[in-house]
Parts: C-alpha cells; structure tokens; sequence
C-alpha cells in the first residue's frame, strides 16, 4: 500500500517545510486537491501554488482537478510539477482529448469517479490510463467520513482492467485513516490518500509507517 499525504491539510503558513517533512517520513507521493469552487462547493490553489511547492520534494506529484473544466488547465499544470492528473469523469471536458493533453505533456493520466458514479464510467478509457482513482466520501472537503460502500468499485475496476490484459493503480480518497485503511487494503486500493491522519499527527514518519503496516 502506497500512501499519499494530502497537501489540503498541512500547514499552509509553512507549505515547503510540510512538503519536507512529508518526504522524510517516507511518504511515496504528494496528493493535491485543486478546487475552482464550481465543480466542488469549495476552492482550494492552483497551478502557481504548485509550481511554487515543487522544489521542496522530489516525491511525485498526484494532482486531482476537482474543476469543470479541466482541459484548458492541462498545460498549466503539467508544467508546474504534476506526476499524475486524475480528472473527473462528471467534468465538463471531452474525456478522451483531456487523457491526450496529459500524456502530450509526459504526465501519467488518471480518471476519478464521485460516490453516485458507477465504476463502469471509466471502462472505455481504461487502456489509456494509469491510474483510476475512487472517491470514499463527496469530493469538496476534508474531514469526512469514510464509505465503505465505495469500495466493491475497486474490484470492478481491477477485474475490467485485468480483462482486456490491463494492470491499473486504483487510488481511494477520503476518510482513510488508522480505522479503515484495512478495508481498503482488503478491496485491492493501491494508493491511500491520507489528509488529517498523517498531517496532523504528532509524529508523521509513525502514521505513515502504522498505516503501511496497517494496510499491508
């Protein structure tokens, strides 16, 4: 189980020292939530900010666009630093020309799907993707509770995946903690997105190594 700190929920008076500290505690990648406040009922940074952040780590960037329309932002945020792009498939944008535009730039692809949206929505783009990630609470803020109920999506996924010869990361995001990370390593979640759980702990390097040990 690979976990990814979510840079909504460090200290954000002292971004690049959290960003450090995150890499020290041997986090395998950076998750950042990017909001517009109309796709999600919320607005968090965008591009600059991660640009800015980039130089305080080498651990990958994995960007999810909460945003209504995330191919016109592509280029920005591909040369601000992102790894990974994970979108939404309810977005505004073509799917297939937004996957092109992210693999035009060297960065990996992925699709995320909100609670309501059924797993299949992502099978006619599966071979062109890295990454699929599942949301376990409604996407737009941090601190809610983690559904359980999301998690069948990940073994449907992987199943579709396996069956057109295809090996594919899916990542869950939301409520993962010491308590359900287990669950999640149970349903075959490759990646635990981890915001209060690890950033708020009293020793980071501890919570990430529990919640590796966790959902081994």
């Amino acid at each position: 189980m690979q976990i990814a700190p979510s840079f909504l929920s460090c200290d954000f008076s002292k971004m690049g020292e959290e960003l450090i500290r995150m890499d020290k505690a041997k986090a395998d990648m950076i998750h950042l939530d990017v909001m517009d406040g109309h796709f999600v009922p919320n607005i968090t940074f965008g591009a600059p900010v991660i640009k800015w952040a980039r130089p305080y780590t080498k651990l990958p960037f994995d960007v999810h666009l909460m945003i209504s329309e995330p191919h016109k932002y592509i280029e920005d945020f591909a040369k601000a630093g992102a790894d990974i792009i994970t979108f939404h498939v309810e977005s505004d944008s073509d799917i297939a020309e937004t996957i092109r535009l992210i693999k035009s730039h060297s960065v990996k692809p992925g699709l995320v799907i909100k609670p309501n949206t059924p797993a299949s929505t992502v099978f006619p783009y599966i071979n062109d993707l890295y990454m699929v990630l599942v949301m376990t609470v409604e996407p737009g803020f941090g601190g809610q509770s983690f559904m359980a109920d999301m998690l069948p999506k990940v073994k449907e996924i992987k199943d579709f995946a396996r069956s057109v010869g295809r090996d594919i990361l899916v990542e869950a995001d939301g409520g993962i903690n010491a308590e359900t990370i287990a669950q999640c390593s149970a349903a075959g979640v490759d990646i635990s997105v981890s915001g209060t759980g690890v950033f708020k702990a009293p020793d980071a390097a501890q919570a990430i190594a529990e919640l590796k040990q966790l959902g081994a």
